[in-house]
């Protein structure tokens, strides 16, 4: 897909220097591709804290029954 974005060049150009790819195009797929990924646990840690498990429950016992 072919999209026309308005980015800072400075911010381009730092970036370009800070990384190893060639190109802008690589280095936006790259950047979107981490975004992504940081999102997503951000998502994750969300959910920290709140599944609640039975008082007596025993990871070793159920670790041995497989």
């Amino acid at each position: 897909m072919v999209t026309t974005l308005q980015i800072d060049d400075t911010l381009l150009q730092e970036a370009l220097s800070l990384s190893n790819y060639p190109t802008t195009a690589a280095l936006i797929e790259v950047a979107l591709r981490e975004y992504i990924q940081r999102r997503k646990q951000l998502k994750m840690l969300e959910l920290f804290g709140t599944i609640d498990y039975e008082e007596d429950y025993n990871y070793k016992q159920q670790r041995q029954a497989r």
